[in-house]
């Protein structure tokens, strides 16, 4: 039983009471009975909700041969209430987090099933492009580009806030960004050299790498069930790599280097996010562009403009009109399922990330068997899923 006691301004202390030795202004004294001489059997001190009493104003209590006592001053209205806690603030208050949560859930999964299906869309369109036009180096120059034009005209037109930035910011992004450009140049060399699929299934060995260089170049050290899952990541990879039909020495490395670089981007990025109000989809964008700075001049000294006009006037003579559409999708899908990926770190834990990451990689490989009829040995797929259920239960160990 919790009571509030309320005093007045206009209150008259005990002093004021019994310190006057006139008759006239002597007040008259109610006693209260002590709780333990109340017997009525309709009273339940036991109640399902708080009772709260509210003082009279101006009332002062006080204690006289143990008994409590109530002095009402003249002329002050004396008022006792008793009322019962109203609980429906805190129902309003735990529906609203039931409906917070669903709605978060439901967010998440639109994000997942976005990034899922942009990332196929743009290895598609992204093979297709290399297997008319086989210069990796301009096509990964293109996507950056695309990218860095579309959020300069969505921060110029408002359409999404400019970040704000220091240079501390970009010193911190510098690493990161030579690593993304080393990671998305292999990934496109592999890709042009043999089957998406097979890309993808040196890839899934990312987590193989990533714990390798955080064990013995950080010195990070992992539980047992970790370094387990390791072994059907790399045996996967290994057997399928040997089964594939269409193997190519320069698509394994590649494929290789991009998974080494992409680990060493998201050792950098951790560090470089920490402390920084930069959302998710505006880091990305500028690390496109600062990636876009590093590989131009590259681009230019490998491959080079007159090779690419040659290649160009060959994938028009054969494809037609619709391999411009082919470059302008790649490119415009890339951004976009990167930048949906890192919009996506804002609202899960790396866990899931990393287990979406998985289930993204499922899924371009099967689309990618179907659409471009990859011939598949049974062998060959069993290594693919070997390698992929290790990825799988490396995310549940690094729990």
């Amino acid at each position: 039983m919790i009571s509030s006691v309320k005093q007045s301004s206009a209150a008259i202390g005990v002093a004021d009471l019994v310190g006057r030795k006139s008759p006239s202004l002597r007040p008259r004294i109610a006693s209260v009975a002590p709780l333990s001489a109340i017997r009525s059997p309709s009273l339940s001190l036991l109640t399902r909700k708080p009772l709260y009493l509210a003082s009279p104003e101006g009332f002062v209590f006080g204690f006289r041969d143990g008994i409590v006592s109530a002095a009402k001053p003249r002329g002050l209205a004396f008022k006792c209430e008793a009322y019962e806690a109203d609980g429906s603030e805190s129902v309003e208050v735990s529906h609203q987090e039931s409906r917070s949560a669903t709605a978060q859930k439901v967010k998440i999964g639109i994000y997942f099933a976005t990034w899922w299906a942009l990332n196929v869309v743009f290895n598609i369109y992204n093979k297709k492009v290399l297997n008319a036009f086989p210069y990796p180096w301009l096509t990964s120059t293109l996507s950056l580009a695309t990218g860095s034009l579309m959020m300069l005209i969505s921060w110029a037109t408002r359409i999404a806030e400019a970040p704000k930035t220091d240079f501390n910011f970009w010193k911190a992004l510098a690493p990161v960004a030579v690593a993304h450009t080393i990671g998305h140049v292999a990934a496109t060399v592999s890709m042009s050299k043999v089957a998406v699929s097979f890309t993808h299934i040196i890839k899934s060995g990312e987590p193989a790498f990533s714990v390798l260089v955080s064990r013995f170049l950080l010195g990070e050290t992992f539980p047992v069930p970790v370094y387990l899952s390791l072994l059907p990541i790399i045996g996967g990879c290994a057997l399928a790599a040997v089964t594939e039909l269409n193997f190519n020495m320069t698509g394994f490395m590649g494929a290789m280097i991009s998974n080494v670089a992409f680990v060493f981007r998201n050792i950098f990025s951790k560090r470089g996010m920490k402390g920084t109000s930069v959302s998710g989809m505006n880091y990305y964008a500028c690390l496109s562009m600062l990636s876009l700075l590093i590989l131009t001049p590259f681009a230019i000294a490998i491959e080079g403009p007159q090779m690419w006009a040659a290649g160009w006037q060959t994938a028009i003579s054969q494809i037609g009109p619709h391999f411009i559409w082919w470059v302008a999708a790649q490119s415009v899908f890339y951004h976009l399922y990167n930048q949906v990926s890192y919009m996506s770190l804002d609202e899960i834990s790396p866990l899931t990330f990393s287990i979406g990451n998985t289930m993204k990689r499922i899924s371009v490989i099967v689309s990618s068997i179907i659409i471009f009829h990859t011939p598949v040995q049974p062998i060959n797929a069993l290594g693919a899923a070997i390698a992929i259920l290790g990825t799988f239960l490396y995310s549940q160990a690094k729990q």
